[in-house]
């Protein structure tokens, strides 16, 4: 019987530590902005992540149609610029906030490729949490308007990213992602020479990249190949929903980000929204295992 309950569990722990991974690896990443910005953060975190997964995978051994090859530039385009907009958007807002906001990419994904009257609800959620977040009104000064553009723009980036992934689903994960990868490199290093130039060849920083790509790609991304062997699609959802909650608690225990208690219960209502589409999603609604490596 404890076997059989610790086999349950695996899962959901690997869940779990990919998310807590995820936001342990950004929250130091965070950390390289003085020295280098938040381009030459990027750079650092999607190279060194396409060389470490090039490096697991070895892509290099299945054949790769032209077809294919044509959506994985897509696809990987639009994980680059999604990690571009998502470190610019942390120059000025918490990480929690930029997280919860980036979140309302896959789910205008999910709610657009559904028409039930539940993912209404779910919807409802999700624009209440948004509304609460968004520096609105007597809010204005509240979050600097910059970082929500850029935190919006990687949302967006996110649903092209899912939407460009669908079409290369039908390939080995570990092919599709090292690929994704390399492509979102060769689109983002080149801003990051461009901005911190040879600051990013310093070894101490250097090593520091390296650290932060293996713990926010490598661990995530092989913790969730673990899960999604055991667990249904909406379980791992639900489970990865927590992501907005890992990265507020990670920015205020790591980086020292206070929220108010009005931006928790923001990440509150879209970590529901979030949640319930997972629950409810059919079944071709759901990101991919590859999703989670966004930060």
């Amino acid at each position: 019987m404890t076997s059989h309950r610790w086999a349950q569990a695996v899962p959901l722990l690997a869940v779990f530590g990919s998310v807590v991974a995820l936001g342990i690896g950004t929250s130091f990443a965070k950390q390289l902005f003085p020295q280098v910005g938040s381009l030459g953060t990027t750079a650092l975190r999607v190279g060194f992540s396409a060389l470490l997964l090039l490096l697991i995978w070895r892509p290099w051994r299945w054949p790769l149609s032209r077809a294919d090859a044509k959506c994985l530039v897509r696809y990987g385009v639009a994980l680059g610029c999604m990690n571009l907009m998502f470190y610019q958007s942390l120059r000025t807002i918490p990480f929690g906030v930029a997280v919860a906001i980036e979140f309302s990419g896959p789910l205008a994904v999910a709610f657009f490729s559904s028409r039930r009257a539940i993912d209404y609800v779910w919807i409802a959620l999700a624009i209440v949490g948004l509304g609460l977040l968004l520096p609105l009104g007597h809010d204005v000064a509240s979050l600097d308007p910059e970082g929500v553009v850029f935190a919006l723009g990687a949302a967006v980036c996110w649903a092209s990213y899912i939407v460009f992934g669908k079409r290369v689903g039908h390939l080995h994960a570990g092919h599709s992602v090292a690929l994704g990868l390399t492509m979102a490199a060769i689109t983002v290093v080149p801003f990051g020479i461009w901005h911190a130039g040879s600051a990013l060849l310093d070894p101490g920083i250097l090593l520091f990249g390296l650290g932060v790509a293996a713990v926010s790609s490598a661990i995530p991304i092989s913790l969730e190949m673990v899960a999604l062997k055991r667990l249904s699609h909406s379980a791992f959802g639900v489970m990865a929903s927590m992501e907005p909650a890992v990265a507020a608690l990670l920015g205020l225990l790591v980086l020292g980000e206070q929220l108010s208690g009005l931006q928790w219960l923001a990440i509150g209502f879209i970590m529901a929204a979030a949640a319930g589409s997972s629950v409810t999603a059919q079944p071709d609604t759901h990101h991919g295992p590859a999703d989670e490596i966004v930060q």
